[in-house]
């Protein structure tokens, strides 16, 4: 078992059950603006990326995340905890890292789906919450997310037409492409206000924005 491993098991136990994590974190959907992806701004944020927590906060996370990533889901409580403790503080910026192939880019395209029906989050919820089922890196099974979505308020009839959307397709090859410039190469990578998080853990993340809300005089 690496260090990467040990820190991950670490996070889990640390925040306890996935389910409680929820009860932590309630940004509104409305929060999470539709844009077209923008090829001239800094790859670190695009004006297309779902946002958490509050827009204009002194503090940037941004997480290069997976949905089909068993890490991404072991760190979600720990982000949320840290946008609850830092409330108004802190905001979270999302950029999609599809390495784990069709499960991941078909998760992604779910959840933009939601993002035009106003259900993001919920769906992002349910898709971590389920993420064993479906995202098996023995044998995933992607044609379980749409029902996933389904059952958490997605409208799968035109989630069907959302998921192609031209708007869709900017967004996964912009990320693609930002992912590549920045050299990301597991997930998640986290970047606090530009800085990189190395060395990598839960508690380094949560020093490191802490240190950050400090320096800005929050």
């Amino acid at each position: 078992m690496n260090r990467r491993t040990l820190i991950i098991v670490t996070a889990v136990v640390a925040v306890g059950l996935f389910a409680i994590g929820g009860l932590l974190y309630s940004p509104t959907s409305k929060e999470v603006a539709v844009t077209k992806p923008v090829s001239n701004e800094a790859p670190l944020v695009r004006p297309h990326s779902p946002v958490f927590g509050a827009k204009d906060a002194p503090v940037t996370i941004v997480e290069f995340f997976d949905p089909a990533c068993e890490a991404c889901r072991a760190f979600h409580p720990v982000v949320k905890k840290i946008l609850s403790e830092f409330q108004g503080k802190v905001r979270v910026v999302l950029r999609y890292t599809p390495f784990h192939g069709e499960a991941s880019e078909q998760a992604i395209r779910v959840l933009e789906a939601a993002r035009m029906q106003g259900v993001f989050e919920p769906v992002l919820e349910a898709l971590l919450e389920f993420q064993p089922r479906w995202a098996s890196h023995g044998a995933p099974a992607p044609g379980l997310i749409l029902a996933i979505a389904e059952q958490a308020g997605l409208n799968a009839d035109n989630a069907q037409t959302q998921m192609m959307a031209p708007q869709t397709v900017g967004v996964l090859n912009q990320d693609r492409a930002d992912v590549e410039a920045v050299g990301v190469r597991q997930t998640p990578t986290f970047f606090v206000n530009g800085k990189p998080l190395d060395p990598f853990g839960a508690d380094e993340l949560r020093a490191l924005v802490a240190a950050e809300v400090s320096a800005n005089g929050s």
